[in-house]
């Protein structure tokens, strides 16, 4: 008998040991995933900062491991800049991922290809597509086509629509890729175009970008977070260049 309860003591210590090899293992796994890098840190504002500026604005707040736009902060921004929040670095050919949560009526976007050029452009979106955030119930741009959540804002129109309700978060993708360009909502593709090419420069010169000369034009740029002066909440922000 006392063999027998030695036995099942080993084995219930060998089992119990490797479940918790196999939970550190999945966990370090989804961590360390080859090429994917983690662009923020669900603590600091680190690797980021505001339009044209060297810091980021105290309405960009980090909550509960989340980026938060407070609109009710008031901002120190220099006059006419967006005060949207852009990384330091740039990037070309990439799969951005983030999860994003917009409040009620609330408008946001991720912006991308961002030329920071502050003198000479003084938004972030004067230079960079946008896959657009938003309440599309109770937001008056979820009446405009090509203006919804997941839309390659005024320029392509979501094939589908798997944005969650409103207060709840959505996992977006953007991918980017010697000029075809993929955006998807929820791991739904909503969105696919090509790049520079004679199509697109027509499908800008029939948008509101026409009038900006190097609107969509950059292969490389900066990621940056809209503040259209709405709550607005951004976690899980990664990155893997292609």
């Amino acid at each position: 008998m006392r063999k027998n309860i030695l036995m099942l003591f080993v084995v219930g210590a060998i089992a119990t040991s490797g479940c918790k090899t196999v939970s550190s293992q999945s966990s370090t796994t989804g961590k360390m995933e080859k090429g994917w890098v983690s662009l923020f840190d669900g603590k600091t504002l680190s690797g980021w900062h505001s339009y044209g500026q060297t810091t980021a604005s105290p309405m960009w707040k980090v909550e509960d491991g989340a980026i938060h736009l407070d609109p009710t902060v008031k901002s120190t921004a220099s006059a006419g800049l967006s005060n949207d929040l852009v990384t330091d670095k740039e990037y070309g050919n990439y799969h951005l991922k983030l999860d994003w949560k917009i409040s009620p009526k609330g408008n946001s976007g991720i912006i991308f290809y961002v030329h920071e050029d502050p003198a000479k452009y003084k938004q972030s979106y004067y230079t960079g597509l946008e896959m657009q955030v938003l309440d599309n119930e109770g937001h008056a741009d979820g009446k405009i086509t090509k203006h919804r959540a997941g839309d390659l804002y005024d320029l392509v129109k979501s094939s589908t629509e798997p944005v969650k309700s409103v207060g709840q978060w959505n996992t977006a993708e953007i991918i980017s890729n010697n000029g075809t360009l993929q955006l998807f909502m929820n791991g739904v593709k909503v969105v696919e175009t090509h790049l520079w090419d004679d199509n697109w420069k027509q499908m800008v010169a029939n948008s509101k970008f026409k009038a900006w000369g190097d609107f969509g034009t950059f292969k490389t740029g900066k990621i940056a977070l809209q503040n259209h002066g709405d709550d607005v909440w951004f976690k899980n922000i990664m990155i893997k260049q292609l």
